[in-house]
Protein backbone atom coordinates (compact mmCIF):
# COMPACT_ATOMS: atom_id res chain seq x y z
CA UNK A 1 0.00 0.00 0.00
CA UNK A 2 1.78 3.31 -1.25
CA UNK A 3 2.04 6.01 1.39
CA UNK A 4 -0.98 8.34 0.32
CA UNK A 5 -3.62 5.43 0.34
CA UNK A 6 -1.98 4.27 3.81
CA UNK A 7 -2.56 7.99 4.81
CA UNK A 8 -6.12 8.40 3.54
CA UNK A 9 -6.61 4.86 5.16
CA UNK A 10 -5.94 6.04 8.54
CA UNK A 11 -7.62 9.04 8.42
CA UNK A 12 -11.00 7.87 7.53
CA UNK A 13 -10.90 4.21 9.46
CA UNK A 14 -9.50 6.22 12.57
CA UNK A 15 -12.50 8.51 11.90
CA UNK A 16 -15.23 5.87 11.83
CA UNK A 17 -13.38 4.07 14.99
CA UNK A 18 -13.22 7.04 17.16
CA UNK A 19 -17.06 8.39 16.50
CA UNK A 20 -17.92 4.06 16.70
CA UNK A 21 -16.55 4.28 20.29
CA UNK A 22 -18.57 7.67 21.03
CA UNK A 23 -21.76 6.39 19.52
CA UNK A 24 -21.32 2.72 21.04
CA UNK A 25 -20.51 4.39 24.58
CA UNK A 26 -23.30 6.65 24.09
CA UNK A 27 -25.85 4.38 23.09
CA UNK A 28 -25.38 1.93 25.99
CA UNK A 29 -25.51 5.19 28.75
CA UNK A 30 -29.19 5.51 27.13
CA UNK A 31 -30.17 2.40 26.99
CA UNK A 32 -28.69 1.80 30.81
CA UNK A 33 -30.19 4.86 32.25
CA UNK A 34 -33.41 5.53 30.47
CA UNK A 35 -36.89 3.59 30.39
CA UNK A 36 -37.60 4.13 25.92
CA UNK A 37 -39.94 2.46 23.89
CA UNK A 38 -38.71 -0.68 22.38
CA UNK A 39 -38.91 1.23 18.76
CA UNK A 40 -36.38 3.57 19.95
CA UNK A 41 -34.34 1.04 21.37
CA UNK A 42 -33.84 -0.45 18.38
CA UNK A 43 -33.15 2.98 16.86
CA UNK A 44 -30.85 3.77 19.09
CA UNK A 45 -29.00 -0.16 19.68
CA UNK A 46 -28.10 0.13 15.99
CA UNK A 47 -26.47 3.59 15.53
CA UNK A 48 -23.18 2.57 16.14
CA UNK A 49 -23.74 0.21 13.12
CA UNK A 50 -23.38 3.57 10.66
CA UNK A 51 -19.86 4.21 11.32
CA UNK A 52 -19.01 0.70 11.49
CA UNK A 53 -19.85 0.87 7.93
CA UNK A 54 -17.86 3.67 7.07
CA UNK A 55 -14.73 2.32 8.60
CA UNK A 56 -15.63 -0.92 5.93
CA UNK A 57 -15.70 1.54 3.28
CA UNK A 58 -12.83 3.30 4.07
CA UNK A 59 -11.36 -0.46 4.36
CA UNK A 60 -12.76 -1.07 1.12
CA UNK A 61 -10.90 1.90 -0.54
CA UNK A 62 -7.55 1.03 0.51
CA UNK A 63 -8.20 -2.40 -0.81
CA UNK A 64 -9.15 -1.22 -3.85
CA UNK A 65 -6.37 1.78 -4.34
CA UNK A 66 -3.47 -1.08 -3.37
CA UNK A 67 -1.44 -2.87 -5.48
CA UNK A 68 -1.72 -6.66 -6.78
CA UNK A 69 0.00 -8.22 -4.68
CA UNK A 70 -1.66 -6.60 -1.43
CA UNK A 71 -4.69 -7.12 -2.91
CA UNK A 72 -4.05 -11.11 -3.62
CA UNK A 73 -2.80 -11.33 0.14
CA UNK A 74 -5.85 -9.31 1.07
CA UNK A 75 -8.34 -11.81 -0.85
CA UNK A 76 -6.61 -15.17 0.44
CA UNK A 77 -6.75 -13.83 3.85
CA UNK A 78 -10.79 -12.64 3.84
CA UNK A 79 -10.86 -16.45 2.28
CA UNK A 80 -8.94 -18.10 4.86
CA UNK A 81 -11.36 -15.99 7.47
CA UNK A 82 -14.64 -16.50 5.82
CA UNK A 83 -13.97 -20.31 5.69
CA UNK A 84 -12.78 -20.99 8.59
CA UNK A 85 -15.04 -18.57 10.82
CA UNK A 86 -18.07 -20.62 9.25
CA UNK A 87 -16.14 -24.12 10.49
CA UNK A 88 -15.87 -23.12 13.30
CA UNK A 89 -19.27 -21.79 14.26
CA UNK A 90 -20.82 -24.58 12.52
CA UNK A 91 -18.99 -26.73 14.45
CA UNK A 92 -19.78 -25.33 17.83
CA UNK A 93 -23.09 -25.37 16.72
CA UNK A 94 -23.18 -29.10 17.63
CA UNK A 95 -21.46 -28.75 20.36
CA UNK A 96 -23.98 -26.55 21.59
CA UNK A 97 -26.64 -29.10 21.00
CA UNK A 98 -24.33 -30.70 23.89
CA UNK A 99 -24.26 -28.69 26.17
CA UNK A 100 -22.21 -26.11 25.34
CA UNK A 101 -23.23 -22.42 26.10
CA UNK A 102 -24.68 -20.23 23.94
CA UNK A 103 -22.45 -18.52 21.44
CA UNK A 104 -23.89 -15.10 20.81
CA UNK A 105 -23.51 -13.79 17.38
CA UNK A 106 -22.35 -10.93 18.50
CA UNK A 107 -18.94 -12.32 18.36
CA UNK A 108 -18.50 -13.67 14.86
CA UNK A 109 -17.81 -10.40 13.51
CA UNK A 110 -14.71 -10.02 15.83
CA UNK A 111 -13.80 -13.45 15.60
CA UNK A 112 -13.64 -13.07 11.56
CA UNK A 113 -11.87 -10.06 11.71
CA UNK A 114 -9.25 -11.60 13.97
CA UNK A 115 -9.12 -14.57 11.85
CA UNK A 116 -8.37 -12.01 8.56
CA UNK A 117 -5.64 -10.28 11.03
CA UNK A 118 -4.15 -13.76 11.12
CA UNK A 119 -4.48 -14.91 7.47
CA UNK A 120 -3.02 -10.98 6.47
CA UNK A 121 0.49 -12.48 8.62
CA UNK A 122 0.30 -15.66 7.05
CA UNK A 123 -0.20 -14.86 3.71
CA UNK A 124 2.29 -11.47 3.70
CA UNK A 125 4.78 -13.94 4.96
CA UNK A 126 3.98 -16.35 2.19
CA UNK A 127 4.97 -13.49 -0.42
CA UNK A 128 8.01 -11.76 1.16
Amino acid sequence: MNREVQKRYFKEFGVSMGLYTVLLAGSIIVLSNFEIPKSAQIVIALIPVAPAAFAVIAVLRALRDSDELQQKIQFQAVAFSGILTGLLTFSYGFLENIGFPHLPTLYVFPLMLMLWGIGVGIFAWKYR
